[in-house]
């Protein structure tokens, strides 16, 4: 798999996020969905990759620094046919890995409590992220599901 920052002006990825958004908008009340658009993603204090197996999509997922100690991911999201492969635990350890190298000391994420997010909610679990407080802007909410992976201390 090949995973790269992307520049976020193709089509292809355009469509992908245009999904991701609609899953999102189904799974969410409004006031709960907290995802970002195109444009949002395009923030300079945003990182967005794409990750690619023989030529074809298959994910992508960003980081959003925070301050100079944390960042969060946004935008995680696997292609329904990549599902089940492997492909959100290699993207979710290589935002894991840039956190590192940027000298993180954690990394959080914002994500839906219902059941379509029970898959989300194995993956990052599987890799260290417990549940935490909201964070930033975020208040408490019975739709989010706020989780935090501590990297040092």
């Amino acid at each position: 798999m090949d995973i790269g920052i992307d520049n976020l002006e193709g089509p292809e990825i355009a469509a992908f996020l245009a999904c991701h958004l609609d899953d999102m908008r189904a799974s969410s009340p409004p006031e709960s969905k907290h995802a970002l658009d195109l444009e949002g993603l395009k923030a300079a204090e945003i990182t967005f990759w794409s990750a690619y197996e023989g030529g074809e999509l298959v994910g992508c997922g960003a980081i959003k620094e925070l301050d100079r100690h944390s960042g969060e991911i946004k935008s995680m999201r696997v292609h329904d046919a990549a599902r089940g492969r492997g492909v959100g635990s290699r993207l979710l350890n290589h935002l894991i890995t840039t956190a590192q190298a940027r000298g993180y000391r954690s990394l959080k994420l914002e994500t839906g409590s219902m059941a379509f997010f029970k898959p989300a909610h194995a993956l990052y679990r599987k890799h260290g992220f417990r549940e935490c407080e909201p964070f930033g802007s975020y208040e408490a909410d019975p739709n989010s599901l706020f989780m935090e992976l501590i990297i040092c201390r």
